[in-house]
């Protein structure tokens, strides 16, 4: 897999500070495109830890959006970015949600626009945020999936 010059850059800004010096890690998002599915993951570098992740098949027209963490609760789910939502059925893994979005629907047009998205079930919330040093890479990801 490859690492766009964009999120590569952004990953040498944004590096942590040496081991043992107390600072919180530093949380990058990094596009992976390959032979494979293409992945925008929300990531600390060269670890297994994960925030978010975006996930399709090129060409696609559906991406998955999974959240890592605590408190997640599967079923129907409320999706919300600027002024767009739309509704869909999350699912439950061991340790995410995931909701698929269409690229065509105008949901995924805002979240290419403004990087945000809040994904609630009943009174459980997650949201996702891509800062704007990553969202050309992001955009890049939407084009990819088909948007």
């Amino acid at each position: 897999m490859t690492i766009p010059a964009i999120a590569l850059a952004a990953s040498l800004l944004m590096q942590s500070a040496p081991a043992g010096s107390g600072a919180a890690p530093a949380w990058i998002w990094t596009l992976y495109e390959g032979d494979g599915p293409l992945v925008f993951a929300n990531e600390v570098p060269d670890t297994p830890q994960l925030k978010a992740t975006f996930d399709c098949a090129p060409g696609s027209g559906v991406v998955r959006v999974s959240v890592y963490g605590d408190g997640l609760v599967q079923g129907i789910a409320t999706l919300t970015s600027g002024d767009s939502t739309a509704m869909t059925e999350a699912t439950v893994g061991t340790d995410k949600i995931s909701v698929p979005v269409r690229t065509d629907h105008p949901l995924f047009t805002q979240m290419m626009a403004n990087g945000a998205l809040k994904i609630a079930v009943g009174d459980a919330e997650q949201s996702v945020e891509v800062q704007p040093p990553f969202q050309t890479a992001m955009r890049r990801f939407g084009d990819l999936c088909g948007r």
